[in-house]
């Protein structure tokens, strides 16, 4: 990827935390359509680049922060496919969640918190700060929404 190419990826992907963000608090059925989308875009992709690609993971080491830098170039490196399938499901239960209510639901937005917290130490390869910003307007609709399923009015 072209460096022109990645800085305009790395832009857009800030600008759609920003409208998840504001969609959070104006729009939450919305917000948790477009969250089911992304987390369930995130899990596809993930679980193709790990069964085809994994070795593309270690690409990420580059942008990291040192402690993840050190785990993405040791275990990681070994179980590449197997970890990234894990995070893969755990990305599918979340984007399912988003169509939940009650339990399930908050559930789903700490799992998203926690998971979008987890990726900022990739630093721009995973565009921070939009895993903070995705992050707050997961909290947003955590405290808003979720008394309802996602199709009800």
């Amino acid at each position: 990827m072209s460096q022109q190419v990645f800085w305009i990826a790395y832009a857009a992907s800030n600008a759609v935390a920003l409208l998840l963000l504001i969609a959070a608090r104006y729009y939450p059925r919305l917000a948790r359509f477009l969250y089911f989308l992304l987390f369930a875009w995130a899990s596809w992709i993930n679980t193709k680049t790990a069964l085809y690609n994994p070795a593309d993971y270690l690409n990420y080491s580059a942008y990291a922060v040192s402690f993840y830098r050190d785990f993405i170039g040791g275990w990681f490196a070994q179980h590449v496919t197997p970890m990234v399938l894990f995070i893969a499901s755990g990305q599918a239960l979340i984007a399912l969640s988003m169509w939940a209510k009650g339990l399930l639901f908050r559930l789903g937005c700490i799992g998203g918190m926690l998971f979008l917290l987890g990726i900022a130490p990739l630093g721009v390869a995973a565009a921070f700060p939009f895993s903070l910003i995705a992050g707050a307007g997961l909290w947003v609709l955590m405290r808003r929404s979720g008394d309802r399923w996602l199709w009800e009015r």
